[in-house]
């Protein structure tokens, strides 16, 4: 296409000649090179016309210099004036290099910045070849002064556009040798992260990404490995998967622009696959450490859905039975008045039943607290800290209720540390401060007790760990003897 381009020029040039037939026939040629450029330029790089848009362009360029170049010929064969024919054709040519510009604009956007700056000036020059062109016609149909100038301005852009094809391959061919410096990186047994950069490196596309194929999960991971979803290829992105012993190991999502360079991709994809097996390893590690998170997450949700099951079954069977027979005690003391005996040993049953109340409430509350579900997780503090063992002073600044599971954490988080400073610290007061910035609940509860506290004995502190590292968060524990302690939670909420 690129050679006709160059001789479409020469066969317009028969205009010139001395024979009246051969005149005739150069004259039809006149706007042929104009279409036979944006020919080229719509099928670059593939040679195909790819969208209906861009061949309905060509087909009506051809059409108006063809067709009506036999009409202006049966015009004069008859007699008759072909100026008018040919204006129309000018103007016709002239709206159709308009459409291949706007099919041009529309690639350009649609696909996104090039990664090879050589395709991006192609592309430029393409157009300002275009708009030149069209500029040429139609000073020529006005006969405006200038008009040669710019017709030549046209073609030597169009002039340039094989130089640069030729500096785009040859940049190719250069850009090969970076797979000996992609070798060298491999030699180093670079981690997912490194390896990934050392990609796009040798492939000169900064956006690319390299997911590997996880069979065990049946699915693609990033180098943290996190499960991701290849992008389905389109004219921006696109998809090399990388295989060994005929089994997919990898994949790599690119820049469309390097389809181009086939034997670049082939020679990355083969230096990779050397390199491949201690990467992979370190990215399904990690995904069984996500898949970990996210089941200890599933098996907290799942206790917490339990005892609030429980709670409510507590609450609503045993609870309400035992205020029932206090009520019915309470009438049939009533009714035994003048027996003294039956009397005191009744009111003993409601002390009695009212203990077991008390404490089947306390165990209800340990199982799940029911008050922060109602309402909220300020309100069960202020109960929680007002049963305290020791004085305690608390602030609490969330100004909105935040999801269930936070709530509950951090009231088991507040009502643990309070435990155990009226059990273990011997403090004389403690202070609980809850307050949300930069996308975390912060819980701290401190005391002024003897410290000394281990996180290494006792099922309490590691099981409240285990509850807030299951929602992504932290717990820290400061307890330097006699320096009393300081539990901090930290539980992301954005």
């Amino acid at each position: 296409m690129l050679v006709a381009a160059g001789l479409a020029p020469a066969l317009s040039r028969l205009a010139e000649a001395d024979s009246a037939a051969l005149r005739a026939l150069g004259g039809g040629l006149l706007l042929l090179p104009a279409v036979v450029f944006l020919h080229v330029f719509l099928a670059y790089p593939t040679g195909r016309l790819v969208r209906p848009f861009e061949r309905l362009v060509v087909v009506s360029g051809y059409s108006v210099v063809v067709g009506l170049d036999l009409l202006r010929l049966l015009a004069e064969g008859t007699g008759r004036d072909g100026d008018v024919v040919v204006q129309v054709q000018r103007v016709g040519v002239a709206l159709v290099a308009l459409g291949a510009i706007g099919a041009l604009v529309s690639r350009r956007r649609a696909s996104g910045r090039p990664v090879r700056g050589s395709v991006e000036l192609l592309v430029v020059c393409f157009g300002l070849a275009l708009v030149a062109l069209v500029a040429g016609i139609v000073m020529l149909s006005v006969e405006a002064p200038g008009r040669h100038e710019v017709r030549w301005v046209a073609f030597a852009l169009v002039g340039i556009a094989p130089v640069l094809l030729l500096a785009g391959h040859l940049r190719a061919r250069l850009a090969r040798s970076a797979v000996g410096d992609l070798l060298v990186e491999l030699r180093r047994d670079p981690g997912p992260a490194e390896l990934e950069q050392a990609l796009a490196r040798a492939l000169g596309d900064p956006s690319l990404t390299l997911a590997y194929w996880l069979p065990e999960f049946g699915t693609y991971a990033d180098p943290h490995g996190r499960a991701v979803t290849l992008p389905a290829p389109s004219e921006a992105r696109a998809l090399t998967l990388i295989k060994q012993d005929g089994a997919r190991v990898a994949a790599l999502v690119h820049d469309s622009s390097l389809e181009e360079e086939p034997e670049l991709l082939d020679a990355v994809a083969a230096a990779l696959s050397i390199s491949l097996e201690n990467a992979h390893l370190h990215v399904e590690l990690r995904a069984r450490l996500e898949e970990l998170r996210g089941s200890r997450a599933r098996i907290v949700e799942s206790a917490r859905g339990e005892r609030q099951r429980l709670e409510r079954n507590l609450h609503d069977g045993a609870q309400q039975r035992l205020v029932t027979l206090s009520l019915d005690l309470g009438l049939l003391e009533e009714q035994l008045a003048g027996d003294r005996t039956a009397r005191e040993r009744i009111h003993k049953a409601r002390r009695e039943v009212a203990a077991s109340l008390d404490e089947l409430r306390e165990i209800a509350r340990g199982i799940h607290p029911a008050v922060v579900t109602a309402h909220g997780l300020a309100v069960a503090l202020e109960q929680l800290t007002a049963r305290a063992a020791v004085p305690v002073r608390l602030r609490v600044e969330v100004p909105q209720r935040l999801s269930e599971a936070i709530e509950v954490a951090s009231y088991y988080v507040v009502a643990e540390s309070l435990t155990n400073v009226s059990k273990y610290a011997q403090a004389s007061e403690a202070t609980v401060d809850v307050s949300r910035s930069k996308g975390f609940l912060l819980v701290e509860i401190t005391d002024d007790g003897i410290g000394g506290a281990d996180t290494e004995r006792g099922s309490g502190l590691r099981g409240l760990a285990d509850r807030v590292e299951a929602l992504g968060g932290r717990l820290r524990v400061w307890s330097p003897p006699g320096g009393g302690t300081r539990v901090q939670a930290e539980i992301p909420c954005a």
